[in-house]
C-alpha cells in the first residue's frame, strides 16, 4: 500500500494495527499486542552473541553475500539488495514490489489523518519496523504504556510521532531496540512538500531504558518541530539521552523545545547530542558502519530551503552519571545552533562539554565532572555566555579550551566560575579575534 515510511512517500506492508483518517477511537486494556517482529526483521550478526547467531541460522532463512545479515526470507533478501541497504525501494514497479514482499516490513500501529485518538495501559512489543507510527494526526493521548522491542531490533524504535500537533506522553516505558520518544516530520523534499510539522506536545513521566536516543527530534523533520515540552523523565543505559539530529538536505525548523528535570544513568555516549551532520549511523558505531560518515564539514555552503535550522531550545535540571560525554553542541558552519541553553545541570562523564558552531550558547550554573579532558572546549562559537561553571578535571588538564575561528568576542570573567581557578587555553585565531580571558 502506499504510505509514508522513515519520513519518504514510499509503499510498504499494510501495517496490523491501521487507523486512516478516523475520529474518536482508543487502544486501552492490560492486554499486549506482539507484532511477530522477527518474522520480518533482518537482522545484523554484530548484534547478537555467538550462540544467538548460532540459534538463529539454525531456526532457517538467508544470509546476505558476506554472511553477516540474516534475512527470514529471500523475498527479504532480495528487497535489502535492491533498495541499497536502505529502507524505502526506489521502485513503484508492482511485479518488482512482489519479489521484495518480505522487506516491506510495516509499522505495528499506524493513525493516519486521524483526530481524538487514546493509548492506555498495554504493551505493545515485538514490531516488524516502527512500533508506534502516530502520523499526519492531532489531539492524541498516549500513556501508561510498556512499549518493547528485542535490542538488536532493526528500526526497532518505540513511538515516532510525525507531523502531529496536540499530544500528551506520559507514564510510559519503553525499552526498545532504536530510539525510544522521536518526533519527526517528514524527510527532505518530500517532508518541506507536506509542509505539516509535529507541534504542541507534553512529553512526561516517561522511563527508557535501552534505545539509542531517550527524547529524540529527526533526523527526518523538515517539516520542523516546535513548541515542546519535555520533563520528569529518566533515561537508564540509553544511548544517547536528549538527541537531535539532521543534515544538510533536510530543511526545517526545530524550535521552543522546553527540557527539565531529567535524570540519566549510565548512558555510554553522549548526554545531550546535537548533531546536523548525522549519516544514519547508531549513536555505538556498528560493525558495518563508520564514523567518517558524520565527520564535521567546515565548508560553508548557501543557506537554502535544504538547510536544518535548530534554535531556542532550553534544558534545564539536568543531572546524568556514569556517562561518555557530557553534551556535544554542534551546528553547521552555515547554520549555527542559536540560542541552545543548559541551566542547573550536574553532568558526570568520562569527557566534557563540545560546542561546535554555536551561537548565543548559554551555560549557567553547571557542574561538569569529566574523569579525562577540558570540562569545556567551544570551537568556532559565537556569543557564548558562561556564568556559574563549575568543574572538577584531571591534573595538569586545562578545564576550558577555546578555539577556532570567531566572528565576535568572548569573554570569561572570574566571577563566571565558581570555586575554581579561570585556566583557560586560547588558539590563536581566537585571540586575532579579539576574545578576551580575565
Amino acid at each position: 500500500m502506499d504510505t509514508s515510511f522513515e519520513g519518504l512517500n514510499t509503499v510498504r506492508c499494510m501495517s496490523p494495527i491501521y487507523a486512516y483518517n478516523v475520529e474518536n477511537i482508543a487502544l486501552t486494556g492490560k492486554g499486549t499486542i506482539d507484532g511477530s517482529g522477527d518474522a520480518w526483521r533482518y537482522v545484523k550478526k554484530g548484534k547478537m552473541t555467538s550462540s544467538q547467531w548460532k540459534a538463529l541460522l539454525k531456526s532457517g532463512g538467508v544470509l546476505n553475500e558476506t554472511e553477516d545479515i540474516w534475512f527470514p526470507s529471500q523475498s527479504s533478501l532480495n528487497g535489502f539488495i535492491a533498495t541499497d541497504n536502505f529502507n524505502v525501494p526506489q521502485t513503484k514497479d508492482e511485479n518488482a514490489l512482489k519479489e521484495m514482499k518480505d522487506f516491506l516490513r510495516p509499522v505495528m500501529v499506524s493513525i493516519v489523518k486521524s483526530k481524538r485518538i487514546l493509548l492506555d495501559g498495554l504493551t505493545f512489543q515485538n514490531s516488524p519496523a516502527w512500533n508506534l507510527h502516530p502520523l499526519m494526526s492531532e489531539d492524541i493521548i498516549i500513556r501508561n504504556l510498556n512499549v518493547r522491542n528485542p535490542w538488536y531490533s532493526q528500526n526497532g524504535d518505540g513511538l515516532d510521532l510525525e507531523s502531529c500537533k496536540n499530544v500528551l506522553i506520559y507514564n510510559n516505558t519503553f525499552d526498545v531496540g532504536d530510539d525510544a520518544i522521536c518526533f519527526k516530520s517528514g524527510k527532505n523534499k518530500d517532508g518541506r512538500d507536506r509542509a505539516i510539522p509535529t507541534e504542541n506536545v507534553i512529553v512526561k513521566n516517561n522511563i527508557v531504558y535501552h534505545g539509542h536516543g531517550g527524547f529524540v527530534v529527526g533526523s527526518e523533520m523538515s517539516s520542523g518541530v516546535k513548541n515542546v515540552h519535555v520533563s520528569n523523565c529518566t533515561f537508564i543505559g540509553t544511548d544517547v539521552g536528549l538527541r537531535f539530529k539532521s543534515t544538510r538536505g533536510r530543511g526545517g525548523v526545530v524550535e521552543n523545545i522546553y527540557i527539565s528535570n531529567i535524570d540519566m544513568v549510565d548512558i555510554p555516549t553522549d548526554v545531550i547530542n546535537f548533531n546536523l551532520f548525522y549519516g544514519g549511523n547508531s549513536p555505538i558505531i556498528e560493525d558495518d558502519q563508520s564514523a567518517e560518515d558524520e565527520k564535521r564539514d567546515e565548508e560553508l555552503v548557501p543557506v537554502t530551503e535544504e538547510t536544518p535550522s535548530f534554535k531556542n531550545i532550553f534544558m534545564k535540571n539536568i543531572r546524568a552519571t556514569g556517562s561518555g560525554v557530557a553534551a556535544n553542541f554542534q551546528g553547521l558552519p552555515e547554520m549555527n545552533l542559536q540560542n541552545v541553553s543548559l541551566e542547573n545541570a550536574v553532568l558526570q562523564a568520562e569527557k566534557g562539554i563540545l560546542a561546535v558552531d554555536t551561537d548565543g550558547l548559554v551555560l549557567k550554573n553547571v557542574n561538569v565532572i569529566p574523569t579525562k579532558g577540558s570540562a569545556l572546549t567551544l570551537y568556532n562559537s559565537k556569543q557564548v555566555t558562561v556564568e556559574g561553571l563549575s568543574y572538577s578535571v584531571a591534573e595538569n588538564t586545562v578545564p576550558v579550551r577555546v578555539l577556532g575561528d570567531l566572528t565576535s568576542a568572548i569573554s570569561f570573567k572570574e566571577s563566571d566560575f565558581k570555586n575554581v581557578t579561570t585556566d583557560v587555553e586560547v588558539g590563536q585565531s581566537v585571540l586575532d579575534n579579539a576574545v578576551t580571558v580575565k
